[in-house]
């Protein structure tokens, strides 16, 4: 509940042992099968971070963080010790890149979790799977292995306000999937387009909505369409399309 995104960062190091103490806590996460079917590449060095900074086009914290973690889906681990098992993997698939993912993502969030009981500051960065191909070449990942997400972690530097949330009647079903009615699809959203700096933001786009910024500016479908063809062009090299 008292999750805040932070981006800025004091110029203090996270010591190894917490590093360790998250980590582990982190990979207990659930996980497909008790498989873990993910790595996560720690990138501390100032070279390393200023190598990825344009994969997330140049947000400031991806450098000024102490650690920059990507999440990876990865089967090349797994096929590996099949293959030397004399068992025969057959995860050259789609469904097995998507069990893959969420094994990264489940153990992403324990991380998230983790860390801020630390009291450190944490911040998602969903660029992730934009640029695939280039994080995939910064990082040396093998066959099999595809970025899915990235955190930035350190010790805050500010104490921003929460950012908004629909309330659970917006996002709760009861047995069934139940489709929203135009009343209640005006009353999910009301209280998110009538803040004060969704206001500002429709007005700084100059657009008559705040739904129009995001389907106009933030994410245009042009963007998505290019974006999900990279990303497919990324699964196929790395192993996750064959049929």
């Amino acid at each position: 509940m008292a999750h805040r995104t932070i981006r800025k960062y004091k110029d203090t190091i996270v010591e190894e042992e917490l590093i360790q103490k998250i980590l582990k806590a982190g990979c207990r996460a659930s996980t497909t099968g008790n498989m873990q079917l993910y790595s996560i590449i720690i990138t501390c060095e100032e070279a390393g971070k200023k190598a990825l900074a344009p994969c997330h086009f140049n947000q400031p914290m991806v450098i000024n963080a102490p650690l920059v973690l990507t999440f990876c889906a990865d089967f090349n681990r797994f096929n590996k010790w099949c293959i030397r098992s004399k068992a025969e993997p057959g995860y050259d698939n789609f469904l097995s890149f998507v069990t893959a993912a969420i094994d990264a993502l489940l153990v992403a969030q324990n991380v998230t979790i983790a860390a801020e009981s630390e009291g450190l500051g944490v911040c998602y960065l969903g660029t992730t799977t934009y640029l695939t191909a280039k994080i995939i070449d910064i990082l040396k990942l093998p066959r099999g292995v595809v970025p899915i997400t990235t955190l930035t972690i350190g010790w805050p530097d500010e104490q921003p306000e929460q950012v908004d949330r629909l309330q659970l009647d917006a996002v709760i079903h009861r047995e069934t999937y139940h489709d929203y009615t135009d009343e209640q699809i005006v009353n999910a959203y009301r209280e998110k387009e009538n803040r004060t700096d969704s206001r500002q933001f429709v007005a700084e786009n100059r657009k008559g909505s705040l739904a129009q910024v995001f389907t106009d500016v933030r994410y245009k479908k042009d963007d998505n369409v290019a974006f999900s063809n990279m990303l497919l062009a990324v699964l196929k090299d790395q192993g996750f399309m064959n049929q």
